[in-house]
């Protein structure tokens, strides 16, 4: 019988054992080299944590405001797709832990329950995560639907124009469900002897051409705030200003697009320096620990999103693997506030981790 987790990367083993290797796979996997996947982990490991003592820690704080809405941490669950190939309740499990740890989640649009589904099943707050397809009028109809069905802002991923070589899944020949949030509005049938279907369906139903000069049509259907996924520069960052977004999320994709990208969190200063205070910023990409949630605000990220610890939990346990992954983040944050001498999450500043540039900088003086 396997040991109980005693943290999130503990469900993993427990998400390996139980899945099919195709699906375990699909779900662990990153592009060609992996060295993105790999780099979101570690490069947290080479920031340290500079703690207050002799603070007051006997209440700890972790309530935070997202886009005006008060979530009870400053961790959402970020958009990752075919949750039913994890359990077979998928997403609905997915949002009801969301809703019980009074927490965002962003649901995929390659979601195996529809965005409806999901919005009745509880009273969750959501966002929908948004791929712009070649047929504009079909991008349209699923962000009005996402706004009559109660969610309350668009994530619109940036950095897919193609589909990452994922080659775990070009080696299994992975079969992918078809898509519920465009059933009766696209074809997703697709036939290939070339690996992944996964790969031909992407490559064959995404819009390569949308840009930052698009953003202006997205904005005009819909009157739901927008935030702009996928940003890792000075540059996109004003350019996502420029463009009206609400929001930033600093993302790789969890490493599953272009390998040797940075890692999200060794860019994540230079995307709040570029934003200055404008927008709020969020880092998706590598959290595992509560002191990862800790580096990230530190360096200016308002809250984290986390994906594959929600889909390892939701494989071991179903919906209430998900809960115990968010609560032991939320437990091991908590704990790091407090030896860290900070009772609210504002309280979190630059001052609290030192990183690379940090040390080199001392070296010199």
């Amino acid at each position: 019988m396997a040991e109980e987790p005693v943290n999130v990367n503990g469900f993993r083993e427990l998400a390996r054992q139980t899945l099919p290797k195709m699906y375990y796979d699909f779900f662990t996997g990153g592009a060609e080299d992996q060295y993105t996947l790999k780099e979101n982990e570690e490069a947290f490991h080479r920031i340290t944590i500079q703690p207050r003592i002799l603070v007051d820690a006997s209440s700890i704080d972790l309530s935070t405001m997202v886009l005006g809405y008060s979530i009870s941490m400053p961790v959402m669950i970020a958009p990752t797709s075919r949750h039913k190939l994890a359990n077979p309740s998928g997403e609905i499990a997915t949002a009801r832990a969301a809703s019980t740890c009074n927490t965002i989640m962003v649901l995929s649009v390659s979601s195996t329950c529809t965005l409806e589904e999901v919005a009745a099943c509880c009273n969750a707050l959501r966002f929908f995560q948004l791929c712009v397809y070649k047929r504009r009028d079909i991008t349209a109809k699923l962000v009005q639907r996402a706004e009559n069905n109660g969610y309350k802002a668009i994530v619109l991923t940036g950095d897919s124009p193609r589909h990452g070589r994922r080659e775990a899944d070009i080696k299994n020949k992975i079969i992918i469900p078809e898509l519920k949030n465009v059933e009766g509005l696209l074809s997703t049938k697709i036939v290939t002897d070339k690996g992944s279907n996964l790969d031909a369906l992407a490559n064959q139903t995404r819009d390569p051409s949308f840009s930052w000069e698009d953003i202006g049509w997205l904005k005009s259907i819909t009157k739901l705030p927008i935030l702009i996924k996928g940003v890792l520069t000075h540059e996109d960052a004003l350019k996502a200003l420029e463009g009206g977004a609400a929001g930033i999320i600093v993302s790789n994709h969890g490493g599953r697009q272009l390998d040797y990208c940075p890692p999200t969190i060794s860019v994540l200063e230079e995307v709040v320096h570029a934003v200055g205070g404008k927008v709020p910023v969020f880092l998706d990409g590598g959290v595992r620990r509560g002191t990862d949630i800790f580096k990230a605000m530190a360096l200016g990220a308002q809250a984290v999103l986390v994906g594959r610890p929600v889909l390892y939990g939701l494989a071991a346990k179903g919906e209430n693997g998900v809960r115990r992954v968010l609560e032991m983040l939320k437990e091991e944050l908590e704990l790091t506030m407090a030896l860290s001498g900070c009772s609210n999450v504002k309280e979190i500043t630059r001052s609290h981790v030192r990183t690379k540039h940090n040390r080199q900088l001392l070296s010199l003086l």
